[in-house]
């Protein structure tokens, strides 16, 4: 009973780290992403599909995107 928890516990953690569709998709994280903007700095954008895709497949994704800095978009040139 208590390996079936387990496993079913790890599945659901490794399920939800891998179901952010910014972080599988979105190429590596930049510093620009990571870090917050101080104030007065402008806002950093949101990738809009990445966001659609989190809401439609699987909510707690948005949590890790957000979390790792993966659902915003790179620094401009």
């Amino acid at each position: 009973m208590k390996t079936t928890i387990t496993k079913l516990l790890s599945m659901v953690l490794i399920m939800a780290s891998l179901s952010s569709c910014a972080t599988i998709f979105g190429g590596p994280v930049t510093e620009y992403q990571r870090t917050k903007p101080g104030p007065g700095e402008p806002q950093r954008q949101v990738r809009v599909g990445a966001l659609v895709a989190n809401i439609l497949l699987f909510m707690p994704g948005l949590i890790v995107d957000f979390a790792t800095g993966a659902i915003y978009k790179p620094e401009g040139k």
